[in-house]
């Protein structure tokens, strides 16, 4: 029967062949015939992130309550007991959880998504968050807590640096680590799931030279927001009132780079070590910022006919869809103020990406409906979304066709 066992419209994006190619993949495979076999834990886990605040073994029962009607229960079969599921958890581990997140979570949008494209470039942002998890001396060794004496927050925290596609929320790529790693050193690895026709969007905070260089190194175009602390060298003003500037290497002298900009403006080579030749979009938005706050954004997109400032500045914008999302994870998902309750740091990483997985699922569904109605995404409730597939999962039969 459990062979039997699926979560509806999120079994139909996590297909049982993809589930059994990332088993093989991890060498996560079960030996034996087993009561809770690797498969259907897979798809537990993800439906502990759709029923985040049932207990382990009511999460079990909407799974399989519904096939009794359909005369497909044993009824030598009983649910099983808490340590029997935690057991079955700890033999999968979180590799293949893991596994087919990194395999089944791509960018969502088609060509006629709304609110998914600049011209020609797919719209995405990179962030970062934390979650709460279970107070245990195992989780607080990986994990970390954030400060420290009678300062340190009350429950350890994992820290999650995510790739977002801003048209649909779908979230495409996530690395997870202590609350001691930093979060551009976490949003380092998520280099390697961005490429060729993409504008990858980031705010003031991931903001750091060589993190720069790494991202534009994939073939992507960026527009990453910079602080005031950052030195930009002024070259030329250009026709849309950008300029194109140096970003400098750390640890650069003021007469090193003053040598610099004379070396750009004369129109020679800047070594790659050292600076680069970026294009620095300045505006403020009055309604949002009152007191005139100016935001400096600057992009590797440095011909200004190809992606004029006004439309870079709008684009840029969309960045705050990558919060949207990560909220949606949190507060939606999670619920707000919830702990990831797994007692130990592989589960706890096992449960985040269950959670991100259900969270992808959802997202795509919204995705399917928005397209041929010619709706945004955006315009689409998660939560309404959330609901439909906690009914479907509920009420119709686990059983794939």
């Amino acid at each position: 029967m459990t062979d039997h066992v699926g979560l509806g419209v999120v079994s139909a994006r996590f297909s049982r062949d993809l589930l059994e190619e990332v088993l093989n993949r991890t060498s996560r495979r079960e030996q034996r015939s087993r009561r809770l076999p690797a498969h259907v834990m897979i798809r537990y886990v993800i439906a502990m992130g759709l029923f985040f605040a049932e207990s382990y073994d009511e999460v079990m029962r909407r799974l399989v309550g519904n096939l009794r009607k359909l005369g497909s229960w044993d009824d030598g079969w009983q649910v099983p007991t808490k340590s029997a599921i935690t057991q079955a958890r700890q033999r999968l581990g979180p590799e293949p959880v893991k596994a087919l997140f990194e395999r089944a979570a791509v960018p969502l949008a088609m060509a006629g998504t709304k609110g998914a494209w600049l011209g020609r470039r797919r719209l995405m942002a990179i962030d970062a968050t934390s979650f709460d998890v279970a107070d245990t001396a195992e989780n607080v060794e990986r994990f970390g807590r954030m400060g420290s004496g009678p300062k340190a927050s009350a429950y350890p925290k994992l820290h999650v640096a995510a790739l977002a596609e801003c048209g649909s929320h779908a979230i495409v790529g996530a690395v997870l680590g202590g609350c001691r790693t930093g979060e551009r050193t976490l949003a380092a690895d998520l280099a390697a799931a961005v490429g060729p026709g993409m504008l990858v969007m980031a705010d003031a905070g991931l903001y750091s030279y060589e993190l720069f260089q790494a991202f534009a190194a994939t073939g992507a175009d960026l527009a990453w927001r910079i602080g005031a602390s950052v030195s930009v060298g002024h070259l030329r003003w250009l026709a849309d009132g950008s300029y194109q500037a140096l970003i400098y290497a750390p640890g650069l002298s003021a007469a090193r780079r003053a040598r610099l900009v004379e070396q750009a403006r004369a129109g020679h080579d800047v070594p790659g070590d050292l600076a680069r030749l970026v294009r620095v979009v300045e505006y403020t938005v009055p309604d949002r910022n009152p007191d005139g706050d100016l935001i400096v954004v600057v992009t590797t997109i440095t011909d200004p006919h190809e992606v004029p400032a006004v439309e870079l500045a709008e684009a840029y914008h969309q960045r705050w869809e990558e919060e949207s999302a990560l909220d949606e994870l949190k507060t939606d998902l999670r619920g707000r103020g919830e702990v990831l309750r797994s007692k130990t740091p592989d589960l706890a990483e096992q449960q985040m990406w269950g959670l991100l997985l259900a969270h992808y699922a959802i997202r795509a569904l919204l995705l399917d409906a928005a397209d041929p109605a010619g709706y945004d995404p955006d315009r689409m409730s998660f939560v309404k979304g959330l609901r439909v597939v906690r009914r479907q999962v509920t009420d119709q039969a686990a059983i794939t066709p």
